[in-house]
């Protein structure tokens, strides 16, 4: 069913077919099911049954007069990774771990939080309510001293029961935004339309909750900045080349709109593309979608699309379209660190062509904001790149 009159004639499309054709044909080869639409999810007993285990191993070491320990996998570390092409980067089965002691002046405070927060999970998985990480932060706001502490318990927890963040009843506030052909039930009842050709709607913050999702996207294009995305739809774009998806995560992604893109492939198995700066922040950012992040790993399963492609703005672009070079900027002393970094990352190995477009850069020392492409023209972006590198294949 088409939820869009608008749009190029079908046969503009037909690189984009082949593409998802060929998608669903490595998955097939692979041995996954066309469409599954849920991850992996730990029912509500299983995690009552986890957080009553810790807190027995506490009630143990006091009785024995020992102090209590917690033993967290080390989410910072390389050593702890593993990557496979098909899933990302994800956590070995046995890494190093630390100790979180609750005799040590270092860490006492860290373990009487976890405790806590452990205790507010409890309660609201065992009466089936959520909240979020700010309504988490606020319950004692001066005993945390910051949300980043709260977030990073969180992950911790999450990491430390092995069940997916959402599991634990506990919501992220979204920042990511999506318009196009895209509609949904949320958990609420709720029914949400993207539809609005200038307009956009907040990546809802229960993913797992979201029912009866309707999309004929020909594509999902992933966009790094909201100054673009909003450029996007002030030039019509999802009209223009309806039907598609658009979606932002105003930078480094949040876990709802990871989660939104990973949802949305799950069902559909639809093309997705990245546009994001030619710069090595750009590109992490892409990575991130892509193969999923160090601190993550542990629910890459849950997080990942391998599947996504790189559709610009690719550094090789810049010298094809005589993009001016007083538009470029210099690569900073802590570009080129990670780019260098990016270069010794393990899915890079089996990305040749994203190599060969991180070395031009490097050999450049050149960086470009998407933005470069106004001075073409000031709807060069929406008019004439993004459409020709969508009708004949230009992603890599």
């Amino acid at each position: 069913m088409a939820l869009a009159p608008e749009g190029p004639a079908a046969s503009f499309f037909e690189a984009l077919d082949r593409h998802r054709a060929s998608l669903r044909a490595a998955l097939r080869r692979g041995g996954e099911a066309p469409a599954r639409g849920e991850t992996s999810r730990a029912s509500s007993s299983e995690v009552l049954a986890s957080i009553e285990n810790i807190i027995q191993g506490v009630v143990a070491s006091l009785a024995s007069n020992e102090a209590p320990v917690f033993m967290m996998d080390n989410r910072s570390s390389w050593e702890n990774i593993k990557f496979e092409d098909s899933v990302g980067l994800q956590m070995v089965s046995h890494c190093t771990t630390r100790k979180i002691k609750s005799d040590s002046p270092k860490s006492a405070q860290n373990f009487a939080l976890i405790l806590k927060i452990l205790s507010m999970i409890y309660r609201l998985v065992q009466s089936n309510t959520y909240a979020t990480k700010r309504d988490i932060y606020y319950t004692d706001s001066q005993l945390f001293g910051t949300q980043t502490v709260v977030d990073n318990i969180i992950n911790d927890i999450s990491c430390m029961l092995k069940v997916p963040r959402r599991s634990l009843h506990i919501l992220s506030t979204s920042k990511g935004l999506v318009a196009g052909n895209l509609s949904f039930t949320e958990e609420d009842g709720t029914r949400v339309s993207c539809m609005g050709c200038s307009t956009a709607v907040a990546v809802p913050s229960n993913i797992q909750g979201l029912r009866n999702v309707i999309t004929d996207a020909k594509f999902l294009l992933i966009v790094e900045k909201d100054a673009t995305f909003q450029r996007l739809l002030d030039d019509q774009f999802c009209s223009k080349m309806s039907p598609c998806i658009v979606v932002t995560g105003k930078g480094v992604p949040d876990l709802n709109t990871r989660l939104l893109v990973k949802k949305l492939w799950d069902l559909f198995h639809l093309p997705l593309f990245t546009l994001v700066d030619a710069d090595p922040h750009g590109i992490e950012i892409m990575c991130i979608y892509k193969y999923g992040s160090l601190s993550m790993s542990f629910e890459a399963h849950n997080l990942t699309v391998p599947a996504i492609r790189w559709l610009g703005l690719l550094p090789s672009d810049l010298q094809r379209l005589n993009v001016p070079q007083n538009t470029l900027i210099p690569l900073t002393k802590r570009d080129q660190m990670k780019l260098d970094s990016l270069l010794k990352r393990p899915y890079v190995t089996c990305q040749p062509f994203w190599r060969r477009e991180m070395e031009i850069m490097a050999a450049s020392k050149m960086k470009a904001e998407i933005q470069a492409l106004t001075f073409l023209s000031p709807d060069y972006l929406s008019r004439v790149y993004l459409p020709n590198k969508l009708k004949f294949g230009g992603w890599i």
